[in-house]
């Protein structure tokens, strides 16, 4: 039985391995060296100012699932929202219900923290995703523009 947890300093080598998969899913033909995944990893989510947080499916002892999120603030009033930023069910395990346990999964983190809302977004071309989000009844909201200005990391 699927079961979800929070990411660990343990669970890195399991989580490269699956980002690796979510890359190619979004056209990548090539990733980083594995010990600079692990230390992007490790660095985003277990330093001392992490950059965001996870929730990890299981099946068993596998890792087929990541809901990668952070805390925006300030949302509706002073409350804090929880942003998902990256949504991911192994290919092997999609459309087992592991999308949804791990939406539901950050629901009750969003609670647990008072957040006012949970938002996300979606590629205009990933129609699978918004088919998965549209049977769970999440309205589109379409009154933001979205904007990115890409910096260089060096």
């Amino acid at each position: 039985m699927p079961h979800v947890t929070t990411a660990e300093p343990k669970d890195i080598k399991a989580m490269a391995s699956l980002l690796a998969e979510l890359d190619a899913f979004y056209g990548a033909t090539a990733v980083e060296p594995l010990d600079q995944r692990l230390q992007q990893i490790k660095e985003a989510l277990f330093s001392e100012v992490n950059a965001g947080h996870a929730l990890l499916a299981w099946d068993g002892t596998q890792l087929v699932g990541l809901a990668a999120y952070s805390f925006l603030w300030p949302a509706a009033g002073l409350t804090r929202s929880l942003f998902l930023k990256e949504l991911y069910v192994a290919q092997s395990h999609q459309r087992q219900g592991i999308g949804k346990l791990l939406m539901d999964s950050l629901t009750t983190v969003a609670v647990k923290h008072g957040c006012s809302r949970v938002e996300w977004m979606t590629e205009h071309t990933n129609i699978a995703a918004q088919e998965f989000y549209a049977a769970m009844d999440a309205p589109v909201d379409e009154s933001k523009v979205f904007y990115r200005v890409g910096l260089d990391a060096s």
